[in-house]
Formats: structure tokens, sequence, C-alpha cells
């Protein structure tokens, strides 16, 4: 396969990743460049093999035909323009043979309140393996596997959970089907977590407390990518359980979504939940896009009083990277529907359920210094959401309070080092719980 070609090949496969936009074309240029380069070496040290010709293929698919996958998204360049492109997953620890790559990534944080340092904390997040294989050039396996807060028992707070684990299919028309557990494409965090690929120590309060982070569904999906810039997806997916809901936590109030996802764990599926997601790259460094979820979250469950409820949430979302720039921007809202009955049993609690929450933010990065090995860029986010911004009327004297519309500014830089390591500092200003406020300092990886 001639090299022109192949960056070709390598060039589609970025288009298709929701961060190709993050990145100049004189930029994805050269990267371009660098990955052929490297598949030609690995062309030559297979020259003696007795399957040269397939071994080679399964390699530069593994490479650029498995958007999907951690290892690849790290490839298609974070959203910090100034992070060089990872070829980890062409280095051979990454590779588990000539059909298998292997991904990872976690990270490390530290919190200090600004009111009260007693409260400081260190905190190992999440630590992340991921596997992608390849059965052949149109069907693949792709897994991760996470451990959050360092320790997982029975008497600590960590956890241990299968974060993806689904198998894609790819059809001569460039359509895709998946099936198994995978992460729902909405807004411009959820399918690009990995700590390279954001700005500040934490995700933003946006794409968790409203767009649960990382939210992920079983079910099926289709996708495809045309030549115009414009993607789609969209699937059939378990959804959420609302009896799972507990007015007496404040689990609710934090994020609504979160306090009754299922995340394939012997998901109730009476009441499936339909996705839909576009999303266009047609101009060089921009990317428009939306989406929504919808379905019942009663689940048919006896003697519950919201059996109809259901729920909505949609998203529109716009990045774009002129230059040194990065700007973006996202503003999502979800709706409860049917909830009278059940927030009436909920009576005196101090959380019943929401008819409608909302957030959104905007976010400018500068790419302000770079060399061979090192790259710093400073950022700034504005914030705000409600995640109890409404709710459906009760009778006289049992009516609920509204939630603040929180607004929090967060200042900061991404220090990246290398290929695959980001050094992360901010603080966080909080306009309604100044009690928040606090510095931040972390390290991740990812590749």
């Amino acid at each position: 396969m001639k090299k022109n070609i192949l960056a070709q090949a390598i060039a589609l496969a970025l288009m298709a990743s929701p961060l190709a936009a993050s990145a100049s074309e004189a930029e994805l240029l050269k990267r371009l460049d660098k990955l052929a380069a490297e598949v030609e070496q690995l062309k030559a040290e297979l020259a003696a093999t007795k399957k040269k010709t397939d071994t080679v293929e399964q390699r530069q698919d593994a490479l650029a035909a498995a958007p999907a996958a951690p290892a690849a998204v790290a490839v298609a360049a974070a959203p910090v323009a100034a992070a060089p492109v990872s070829t980890a997953a062409a280095s051979p620890a990454a590779m588990l043979g000539p059909n298998t790559v292997l991904s990872s990534y976690g990270e490390v944080n530290y919190t200090r309140p600004r009111h009260d340092s007693s409260k400081a904390q260190t905190d190992v997040a999440r630590a992340v393996i991921g596997i992608t294989h390849r059965f052949d050039e149109k069907t693949k396996m792709v897994a991760e596997f996470e451990w959050e807060h360092a320790v997982t028992s029975a008497s600590d707070k960590g956890e241990t959970e299968v974060e993806q684990l689904y198998v894609e299919r790819e059809f001569n028309n460039g359509l895709r089907a998946k099936g198994g557990l995978f992460l729902i494409p909405a807004g411009l965090l959820n399918t690009n977590h990995e700590p390279t690929a954001y700005y500040g120590v934490y995700r933003n309060f946006v794409e968790t407390a409203i767009i649960p982070s990382t939210w992920r569904e079983a079910g099926l999906g289709l996708s495809q990518t045309l030549d115009n810039g414009l993607s789609w997806d969209t699937g059939l997916t378990t959804g959420f359980d609302l009896s799972k809901w507990d007015a007496s936590s404040a689990d609710g109030r934090t994020s609504p979504l979160g306090s009754i996802h299922q995340e394939g764990q012997m998901a109730k599926s009476h009441d499936l939940s339909v996705f839909g997601a576009l999303n266009w790259r047609g101009v060089p460094g921009l990317l428009l896009g939306g989406s929504v979820f919808t379905g019942k979250v009663g689940q048919k469950t006896p003697d519950f009083a919201a059996q109809d409820a259901r729920l909505t949430l949609w998203d529109l979302h716009a990045r774009y990277t002129p230059g040194k720039w990065d700007l973006s921007a996202v503003y999502a809202r979800g709706t409860i529907s049917n909830t009278e009955a059940l927030n009436q049993t909920f009576a005196g609690q101090p959380t019943p359920v929401p008819s409608s929450f909302y957030g959104w933010y905007t976010q400018a990065a500068y790419q302000l210094w770079k060399n061979s090995d090192y790259a710093l860029t400073p950022f700034v986010r504005y914030e705000r959401f409600n995640t109890a911004n409404g709710y459906a009327a009760m009778p006289a004297g049992l009516a609920v309070a509204t939630g603040p519309n929180e607004g929090v500014w967060t200042t900061g830089l991404n220090f990246n080092v290398g290929e695959g390591v980001v050094l992360k500092a901010d603080y966080q200003k909080f306009k309604v719980d100044t009690a928040r406020d606090r510095f931040n300092l972390g390290l991740g990886y990812a590749f």
C-alpha cells in the first residue's frame, strides 16, 4: 500500500473522531506523515514473515480503523491542541499482536478548599485498561475496565466497572453497526473523557451533573460518516430507572440522571430508550452538533407511582480551533414528565424528582507555548447549571422550592509532557455555594 493511500485512510479515521477538529490542517498533515512513516517501518520489520501483507494490513486497521477505542482517541488528538499526537498504540508495548491493541488512561488529583484547608484531599480518581481486538478488517471488539478511587471493597468508596463492552461491524458503504455496552454520543465530553482530552483537573459540571459522565447504555447502535463532513449516530438502548430515586438523599440534586442510571448492571428493560446524534465537520477546525435521548423510566415497577414518567435529554455543542485557539460551548437540558403522583409520596423529603434541569458552559483555551517536548495551554471556563430548575405542580402546602442557578468560573492551565501525559492546575470560584471554592492539581495520562 502506497504511503499517500495510507495517509488518506488515516485521515478518514481522524475525521470520524469527534476530536478531529481540534487540530489545524497543517498539524494533521504532520501527524499523518509521522504515522505513515511508522507503519512503513513496521512493514520493513515484517518483510521476512510468511504472511507479510495480511499482517501489515491488520496492523494498519488496528491503528486507523478503530476510532471508538481510547488508544485511537489518543492518536486522534486531544482537544489540547498543544499536545502532539500520541503514537503509543503503534509501539510494541501497546500491541498485543497484529490484531489486538492495549490502551489505558488514568488520573490522580489533589483538591484544597479555599475556606477550609482541613478538607484537602488526594484521590486516585480512576485507572482504566482498554482492549480493542480486530477479528477481521471490518469487525472489532472494544472493552474498557475501570477502577475508581484506588480501593474497591464493601467498606470503601471505590468502584470497579465495565465502562464499555461492544462488538462493531463496518459495512461496505461506511455504515457501522454495534451491539453491547457503549457510550452515548451526547455533548463533547462523554465519548472523549480521557484526562488528556479536556481542560481542567475535573470534568466540567454541565457534562457530569446534567449529562452524566461516563454515560453508557446496553443496546444496539448505527453510525455513519458522510463525505460532506456530516456524521450521524442512532440506536435503541436501555434507559434509566426512576424507581431508584432516593428522595432522602442529596444524590438527585448532585446529578438527577446520575442517581438513576443503570450502567448495564441487571438493567430493567421493560422501557427502552432511543437516541440520535448529528455532528458536522465540513469546515476545517469547526465542529457543530447535537443529540437527543428519550424513553420512559417507570420500567413497570410494581406499585410505582410514576409508570408513565418519561425522560428526555438533549444538547447542542460546538467547538472551533482556529490556530492556537480552542473555543467550545455546550448547552444541555433534561425533563422528566408525569412525576406529580410520585412526588406526593415524597412529601417532607428533601429531594423530590425535578421536572426540568439544565446547564451550559463556554470555554476558551490558548496554546501559549510549545516545543518538541512540552506544551502550555491556559484556559478559562464559565458554566451555569441547575439540577432542580423546576417541579411538577403539587397540591397546596406541598410545593417544592427550585434549586439555585449555580455559576462556576474555572481558570487554569494544562501542561503537556511528551505525547500522552498532562499536568493540570486550576482554581474554581462558585457563585452560590462559595464554600466550594477550591484549588486543584492533577496528573493524567492516556495512550
